[in-house]
């Protein structure tokens, strides 16, 4: 590989696929897409090789492989090969060069497991793709804008940010399912189930590579590095927070490793905050990304405080209770902060929640002066505290 004398990232900014630029709004738009984000990763990962190889000058002594580190500096051509790549050009997942460099660098390749694992994912998106075009059928997001919808009952109008939402969440399954399909189908992000592999960033175990053909198929494979979304965590997770964990889980894995770790303050809800405006500003300069992302750190920082405050208090009956009722709340604040999303404009999205009075605002105002007045610790002051329960499995807990 060439390169290898080249600065850290340096060529990196110039070289974004001009063809995925930061999205436009469009029925089947995901977003911002992923061609800018694979080259600030290299560009991190290639730093990462490059403090590695100094500290190995410093003390004279070679640990040998160290997980996740490249072996070399991509070459300018090994770069645009990387950023072109046909897996995940459209619509993700967020992959790693390293993810890159280990499936083109696969000794085996016909021992990995393709077809069953994308059968097992791709099953519920026929069902995910007839329920979005029933909801946007019946409930469609035009309406919204029209002065007939304002004549409605406030039921009717708070009701419909629900189908709204489903839609939404539907449409965005089946994409991004098909997304992990069409890397699954060529193998790419397969790794042992033993290197335990995290959505977005790979292995956090080192395994070691198979002698033969034989060794590798008898290795069990999992695709966990390249899985985007996790369905029925994200409609039945408990926590606004845990929420946006299982929602396009690579790129979260990208936003917290490179924007949330980095933010210039401390502070959980506010770096959460830092990170939301980044993320505003990747999908788009519409004011309705800014209304929307910007609303996640007041829901953050009222059901952190609040649920610090009072569900420890409870009896274990009264925990689960609570947690329904948390879980209730969570979607209804996804609910109404999807409508500034899809509707994008500042008119459309304060005519909208104006006309359901801010109710998501002031709710989490009123929990968040609530949880303060109980004495409640802020989220980053909870991470040793029990998790909520009952709703989802229990690997939906873990911190």
């Amino acid at each position: 590989m060439g390169g290898s004398g080249c600065r850290p990232g340096a060529y990196l900014v110039h070289l974004w696929p001009p063809h995925l630029a930061f999205s436009d709004h469009h029925p089947w738009d995901l977003g911002p897409h992923s061609g800018p984000a694979l080259l600030v990763s290299l560009a991190s990962e290639v730093q990462d090789l490059h403090l590695a190889q100094r500290k190995e000058m410093a003390t004279g002594f070679s640990k040998g492989p160290t997980l996740g580190l490249l072996p070399d500096v991509p070459s300018l051509m090994e770069t645009l090969s990387y950023s072109y790549c046909y897996v995940g050009i459209m619509t993700g997942p967020f992959f790693r060069y390293r993810t890159y460099l280990d499936w083109l660098e696969q000794p085996f390749p016909g021992a990995v497991p393709s077809l069953r694992p994308l059968l097992r994912r791709a099953w519920p998106a026929p069902l995910f793709g007839l329920l979005f075009l029933l909801s946007s059928h019946l409930f469609p997001l035009e309406a919204v804008r029209e002065d007939a919808f304002y004549a409605r009952p406030l039921p009717a109008r708070l009701f419909y940010m629900i189908p709204v939402f489903f839609a939404f969440r539907m449409r965005f399954y089946v994409a991004w399912i098909a997304a992990e399909c069409g890397c699954i189908a060529a193998g790419f992000g397969a790794y042992p189930v033993a290197a335990k592999a995290r959505a977005g960033g790979g292995p956090t175990l080192q395994c070691p590579t198979p002698s033969s053909p034989e060794k590798a198929a008898a290795l069990e494979y999992d695709y966990e590095t390249i899985r985007n979304i996790d369905c029925y965590s994200t409609d039945f997770c408990v926590r606004v927070r845990d929420g946006m964990r299982y929602w396009n889980m690579t790129v979260q894995w990208w936003l917290a490793q490179y924007v949330y770790k980095s933010a210039p303050v401390r502070s959980y809800v506010l770096r959460s905050a830092w990170t939301m405006l980044m993320s505003a500003y990747w999908h788009g300069l519409h004011p309705g990304y800014y209304l929307s992302f910007l609303t996640i750190p007041l829901c953050l920082a009222a059901e952190g405080r609040l649920e610090s405050a009072l569900r420890g208090r409870l009896s274990p009956g009264g925990q689960k209770a609570w947690d329904w009722v948390h879980w209730f709340m969570k979607m209804r604040a996804y609910d109404y902060m999807c409508m500034g999303f899809v509707l994008l404009s500042l008119w459309d999205t304060l005519r909208y929640w104006a006309s359901i009075y801010f109710c998501v605002h002031l709710v989490a105002l009123v929990a968040l002066g609530l949880g303060l007045a109980l004495g409640g610790g802020s989220p980053s002051q909870r991470k040793a505290a029990p998790q909520a329960s009952g709703l989802t499995p229990e690997k939906l807990r873990e911190e």
